[in-house]
C-alpha cells in the first residue's frame, strides 16, 4: 500500500511530515510512503498580515485540495492552524501526543519578559499574543513578522527586533529549544488552541486510511482539543480573534482554560471550567458562554 503525505514546504512542516512517516512505516514496514511538498498560499505570501489574506485556514485549503483532487492521501498539519470546524468531506483521523504549548521570548539580549526595555519591539504576526503582551505590557512597540522560524530568527539576529514570541513546540521539534529565553506562563499568555498539537486529515469516505491512522491517535490529546476547539468555535474565534485556550487532565477530571482579550489588550476575562473526560465539546460550549457573559469590551 502506498500512502501519499501532503505538507507544507516549510522546515517545521517537514520535520512534523517526517515524523508522521515513521510512525506509519514501524507500524506497518510493508507501506511505502512519499511526501507531496506544496507552497501553500499562506507561506506565499509574506507582507501581509494572516488576517488580511484570509486566516490561517489558507495554510491547509491547498493541502484539502489535493487529497479531493486524489492527488495526496493524508494530510499533516500543525492543528493550531486548522479551522475549529473542517469541511463535512474531510475528518482529522489522528492526533499525536501534545508537545509543549506554551509561547516563548526569544531574544538575544534580554532574559525575560520583565526585563525588555520600555518601547522594545516585538515580532509576532499573533493577534492573540499582541493582546496578551498588551495586557501586561502596553508600552512595548508589537511589529509584524511573517515567515518561517528560521527566517523570523535570522530578522532578529540581524537587529530588527529586540525579541521574538514563538511556539515552544516549533522551535523545539527543529532544535532550537536553546534559543528561548523564557517560557510565558499561562497566566500571561493562554496558548492558542490545539498549539503543539500534529494533526492528520484524509477525506471522510476514506475509511480505510481513517483504520490505518487511528492506532497513531493519542487519546488524551484528543479529549484536550475537542474541548478547546469546540469553545473556539461556539465564540467563532478566527486568526483575527484575541482568544487563547488550553486544556489538561489532571486526576482524571478535565480542565478547559479560556481567554479573552480586547483587540488592543487593555481588557481581558478569563474562565476555568472543569468536567468528566466523556463529554469534552460540551465543556467546551460551557467555557465560551461563560467568556461571552463576560465579554462586555
Amino acid at each position: 500500500m502506498k500512502i501519499r503525505i501532503a505538507t507544507r514546504k516549510s522546515p517545521l512542516a517537514l520535520v512534523q511530515t517526517h515524523l508522521v512517516k515513521a510512525l506509519l512505516l514501524a507500524q506497518n514496514h510493508a507501506l511505502q510512503v512519499e511526501l507531496v511538498e506544496v507552497l501553500t498560499e499562506g507561506d506565499r505570501i509574506q507582507d501581509r498580515t494572516l488576517a488580511e489574506i484570509g486566516g490561517k485556514g489558507l495554510f491547509i485549503k491547498k493541502l484539502e485540495e489535493m487529497l479531493l483532487a486524489d492527488q495526496a492521501d493524508i494530510a499533516v498539519h500543525s492543528l493550531k492552524d486548522v479551522p475549529p470546524a473542517l469541511d463535512g468531506a474531510f475528518c482529522l483521523a489522528a492526533v499525536l501526543p501534545r508537545h509543549s504549548p506554551f509561547d516563548v521570548l526569544v531574544s538575544p539580549h534580554y532574559s525575560s519578559l520583565e526585563a525588555l526595555p520600555i518601547g522594545a519591539r516585538i515580532g509576532t504576526s499573533s493577534v492573540r499574543r499582541q493582546a496578551a503582551l498588551l495586557h501586561v505590557r502596553p508600552d512595548l512597540n508589537i511589529q509584524m513578522i511573517r515567515g518561517n522560524v528560521d527566517t523570523r530568527l535570522k530578522k532578529l539576529d540581524a537587529g530588527e527586533y529586540d525579541a521574538l514570541i514563538l511556539a515552544a513546540a516549533g522551535l523545539g521539534r527543529l532544535g532550537l529549544g536553546a534559543r528561548i529565553r523564557q517560557i510565558l506562563p499561562l497566566e500571561i499568555c493562554l496558548p492558542s488552541v490545539a498549539q503543539g498539537v500534529i494533526g492528520i486529515e484524509c477525506l471522510a469516505e476514506r475509511t480505510d486510511l481513517y483504520a490505518l491512522l487511528r492506532p497513531l491517535n493519542h487519546a488524551e490529546t484528543e479529549v484536550c482539543i475537542l474541548a478547546e476547539r469546540a469553545m473556539n468555535q461556539a465564540l467563532g474565534a478566527s486568526c483575527t480573534s484575541p482568544v487563547g485556550s488550553f486544556a489538561q487532565i489532571r486526576d482524571g477530571i478535565l480542565e478547559l482554560r479560556g481567554r479573552l482579550w480586547s483587540q488592543d489588550g487593555q481588557n481581558s476575562c478569563q474562565v476555568l471550567q472543569k468536567g468528566g473526560l466523556d463529554q469534552p465539546s460540551i465543556l467546551g460550549l460551557q467555557a465560551a458562554a461563560d467568556l461571552l457573559a463576560q465579554s462586555h469590551f
